[in-house]
């Protein structure tokens, strides 16, 4: 029993110091939020002695933060249902449809995994210069699709292959076509894995700073992200303005990881362990 005790505690405070280091940093970055520049000058970390909100309707007004949030959520809601789609779609297809060629084209998909956004960035921005995209939603959208399609392919291929094919087979004795297979039965048994990778590309899309900085030059379409990175430069003389929007961008990703935690945590462990 002592030992035990011991081995708990030895988990236990490890894990504490780790949730203090990566709680504090959110807690400081809001209380810098509600000072006044002139609370800030006298005691940076000092805690502050009221609730106040100007700083953060300054950002989201005046800055134009409320403005990049929204391009923000028309990005990543059109990019996290496509990739769902193509996704699960091309894992279904790679993992319960026979065809030749098949295990080349999944590790095709692979090897898209290794490939970082730096290396192909130059040619990518003058393939999208030239198509008419650069500066745009769709193009940006699209970029998103190329750079995270791969990871959910390889989600949805290893989820997939868990199911048995016998189900597949009795769908389309039953008369399914393809497509009614993968409307009727695979979506529905895909939902732990979809709900996953969708949040996973959600996060990803959301907290991307270079790729929507190399294709959204123009402040008018700038994303949340780039927003706040611009605000460094803009207000380096008014911290806590600068710290509101930092605020404003994190509560979305904190929402999404207190709510939908166990979700993450099940569709990643379901879809590494089956097949």
């Amino acid at each position: 029993m002592p030992r035990l005790r011991l081995g708990r505690w030895l988990i236990a405070i490890p894990m504490s110091l780790l949730a203090l280091a990566t709680i504090y940093p959110l807690l400081f970055t809001a209380n810098v939020a509600m000072k006044t520049r002139r609370d800030y000058i006298l005691d940076r970390f000092g805690l502050t002695d009221a609730l106040r909100l100007e700083n953060i309707e300054t950002a989201w007004t005046s800055v134009g933060l409320g403005r990049y949030f929204a391009n923000s959520l028309l990005v990543v809601t059109s990019s996290v249902a496509l990739l769902l789609l193509l996704g699960s779609m091309a894992g279904f297809a790679l993992s319960q449809l026979r065809f030749r060629g098949s295990s080349a084209l999944f590790l095709g998909c692979l090897a898209g995994l290794f490939i970082p956004f730096q290396v192909i960035m130059v040619p990518l921005a003058r393939i999208m210069a030239d198509t008419a995209l650069i500066d745009t939603y769709p193009g940006l959208v699209l970029v998103y699709v190329a750079q995270f399609l791969p990871f959910t392919v390889f989600l949805m291929t290893s989820y997939y292959r868990g199911i048995p094919p016998e189900i597949v087979d009795a769908a389309r004795i039953d008369g399914n076509t393809v497509y009614g297979v993968y409307r009727r039965i695979m979506l529905p048994l895909g939902t732990p894995a979809l709900l996953s990778v969708g949040i996973l590309n959600a996060l990803f899309c959301w907290n991307d700073v270079l790729m929507a900085l190399v294709m959204m030059p123009s402040a008018e379409h700038r994303t949340l992200m780039v927003g706040v990175t611009s605000l460094r430069g803009q207000y380096s003389d008014n911290i806590p303005t600068f710290a509101s929007g930092v605020l404003i961008a994190a509560i979305p990703v904190l929402l999404v990881y207190l709510f939908l935690q166990r979700q993450i945590a099940d569709g990643v462990a379901a879809g590494s362990t089956k097949g």
